[in-house]
């Protein structure tokens, strides 16, 4: 029995974006449509979904934080068996797959069953968030780069993150920082970026990005944790570091010191 036209099984992983189906690309909408098994991330709406085929099947697994989700060894499985199936399965996820969206191990999962898998980028959430204040993420003359973290590992562990390094070299630098996953630290993040970074520094909490439920607060570094909870910011937001602010900041400063004058009858 030959098996030598056989295809390949193959698996697509489709950046959602931010949560705006009008930010996905027209890549991914073409995969989406032509899946027949799509497995289906928490914070993917139903106006994305809804580019799927009505025959498809559409599976939901949850990655929220903190809420029970399924587990990621049981997702991997899932997409294998469908791959192996035959099926045109996509895999579809918040954000972007490559950054922070768990797709690299995916990927090495995949390939290390002889699945072939194809990535589709999509626009993360920390770069949809700034655009929608109208900031860039980086500038000529505040940010000379841009630094993707998340705030999930957890502090003062040997394999954690050094804030304080990365605040004092961000201030070298002139960095941006992009903290996901960083709302539940907030406190203990303000406090060690305070040790390198200045305390008037700008920031800025981006909640549900580009969704019609989206807000957002901007601050200044020392007051970013009496801000979240002011604001009842919660996840999923981003949160955002950096001089790139700095004319937001002034503009929001100015509105309070200034208010509106009642027009003259």
């Amino acid at each position: 029995m030959s098996h030598h036209n056989t295809p390949t099984p193959h698996v697509t992983l489709v950046g959602a974006g931010p949560g705006d189906p009008e930010l996905l690309t027209l890549k991914a909408v073409k995969a989406i449509a032509s899946a027949t098994v799509l497995l289906v991330d928490d914070l993917v709406s139903d106006a994305i979904t809804e580019h799927a085929s009505p025959t498809a099947r559409i599976i939901h697994v949850g990655k929220r934080g903190g809420c029970t989700s399924t587990p990621q060894a049981f997702i991997e499985k899932l997409m294998l068996q469908e791959a192996q199936a035959g099926e045109t399965v996509v895999r579809l996820k918040g954000g972007d797959p490559f950054i922070f969206g768990r797709g690299g191990e995916e990927v090495e999962h995949l390939q290390a069953q002889g699945v072939a898998v194809t990535v589709i980028n999509g626009i993360t959430s920390g770069l949809a968030g700034v655009t929608s204040l109208g900031v860039p993420l980086t500038h000529r003359e505040h940010a000379h780069g841009v630094v993707f973290i998340t705030g999930h590992a957890k502090l003062g562990a040997s394999d954690g993150v050094d804030w304080v390094a990365l605040a004092k070299t961000a201030h070298q630098a002139k960095l941006t920082l992009v903290i996901y996953m960083g709302m539940s630290g907030a406190a203990a993040l303000q406090a060690a970026l305070l040790q390198g970074l200045r305390a008037d520094t700008p920031v800025a909490i981006v909640h549900q990005v580009s969704l019609p439920t989206q807000r957002h607060a901007v601050c200044t570094l020392v007051e970013l944790h009496h801000t979240v909870v002011r604001e009842k910011l919660a996840s999923p937001s981003v949160i955002v570091v950096g001089d790139v602010f700095k004319g937001l900041l002034e503009m929001q400063h100015h509105a309070a010191t200034n208010p509106p004058q009642a027009a003259q009858g």
